[in-house]
Order: C-alpha cells, then structure tokens, then sequence
C-alpha cells in the first residue's frame, strides 16, 4: 500500500512511532527520526481509540463506585490526559495564546513556542475541559458515554493525517515541520479507521453527523490556521486534536 507499510514488523514499527508522538507511554527508547511521523500517521486513530478506551474504562470505572456522572466526567478526562501528557490541551492553550496575544506572524509564532501559559490559553482549556465534561455528563449513560470517548479520541486524530497532507508548516523546525508529509494511502487508511470507529461507537446516523460537523470545524480551524500563521505547527495540530474531540462528544451529547 505504501512504501512504508510493507510486513507486518514494519506496521507494528509505525504504530509504535504513533504511540510515542501521541501519548506519554514509554513504547520507545529514541525520539522518531524527520519524516517517521508522516509515514505512521496512519495509526493516529487506532492509537486515539486506545486512549479513549482508558479514558472510557476510568469514566466507567468510577460510575461503578457509585460517583456522579459529573465526577466520572472528568476523572476520565484526567486519564486521557494522564496517557497523552496533556499535550493537545498544550498545544490549544499555547495556540490561543498566539492567535489572540499576537498581531503580527512572527510575534504569533513567538508566544506560540513560549512555554508560559497566558490568559487566552488558559481561558481556552477551561472553556474546552469544561465543554467535554458537560458534554458526557449530558449523555447520562455510563456506556454511551463511553462509546463516545472512544470515538471522539479516534476521530479527533484522523483529522491530524489530513491537515499534514493539505497544509504545510508555519516555520521550518520544530515538530510540525519535522514531521513530514505522509503519502495519501497513509491519509487515507487513517480516515477510514477513524471513520470505522466513530460508525461502530455511535452507529450509522448519529456517527456519521457526528463525522460531518467535527469536520467542518477542524477545517474551519485549518483556515484560521493559515490566516494567523500561513500553515501548521505541532500546537496547531494539538488544537485540531481538541476541536475535533470537543466537536464530536458535544454532537453524542444533543438530543
């Protein structure tokens, strides 16, 4: 299918490089080399739907012991955050900082790579982490709200493969720009694994609107990306991340 994909060592190899980008669990030994990021970014989703099942397991763990669905809520976003280091919610938080604090590209870019927090990112992970919570405590069911864990993470990071092949990066170093451009097949396979997970977790209908509208809003984030910054860094990815996950749990949450 891709240069990169042949046997199943080298499958394995990719999705172990997925792992080490995405989350915090120690699958690795050394940092993915330039370019190793584009050829595994097919299993983004295959690694978020693992991410939304720890998440989903905590949510529904803490349901058992007789907690509210509130507090289940956001005991299963701790955990999400726990695997991951937070690092989409870093990379939201450091890209509101950028987009409101900066008026010119550069200055942008600047406080983007500055690792102190400011007010707009912090509002931005309060407004987010808030939406989230509400969102599961909304859907009631510990199950479906499970399920919906499990395809927002997914979902959320078969955008990611997309906007690496479509954009291109806002500065020459960094993670966005040594990540790489994967090859379409790689984009491709990401977006059907996303888009498996998201049917299989919330069925045909609601999954496929939930498909649709988190979509248009990652995409609407892309072009606000372009404009501020003319392209994508690895925080713009990080906020692509959360935009599809707040936008895929508050779709399970309406009725």
């Amino acid at each position: 299918m891709v240069a990169a994909m042949r046997g199943p060592s080298s499958i394995f190899a990719q999705f172990l490089t997925a792992t080490t980008v995405l989350t915090r669990l120690p699958v690795a030994e050394v940092a993915p080399r330039e370019g190793m990021v584009a050829e595994a970014c097919w299993a983004f989703p295959a690694v978020g739907a693992g991410i939304g099942f720890i998440a989903a397991g905590v949510m529904m763990l803490a349901t058992v012991f007789g907690l509210h669905n509130a507090a289940a809520a956001l005991l299963g976003l701790v955990a999400a955050g726990l695997v991951t280091g937070a690092i989409h919610e870093d990379g939201l938080a450091d890209t509101a900082d950028g987009f409101g604090g900066g008026k010119t590209r550069d200055e942008k870019l600047a406080i983007m790579r500055d690792s102190r927090q400011g007010s707009y990112g912090i509002i931005a992970l309060i407004v987010t982490i808030g939406l989230r919570a509400v969102a599961l405590t909304a859907i009631g069911d510990p199950i479906e709200g499970a399920l919906a864990l499990i395809a927002a993470h997914a979902a959320s990071r078969a955008a990611l493969p997309p906007a690496l092949y479509l954009m291109q990066p806002a500065r020459e170093d960094g993670l966005g720009a040594t990540a790489g451009k994967p090859r379409l097949a790689a984009v491709l396979v990401a977006v059907a694994i996303g888009t498996a997970v998201t049917l299989g977790m919330l069925g045909p209908w609601r999954g496929s609107i939930a498909l649709i509208v988190t979509a248009g809003a990652v995409a609407a984030t892309a072009v606000l990306a372009r404009r501020q910054i003319g392209g994508y860094t690895g925080d713009v990815l990080g906020a692509f991340q959360q935009v599809g996950e707040i936008t895929m749990l508050l779709v399970a949450a309406a009725r």
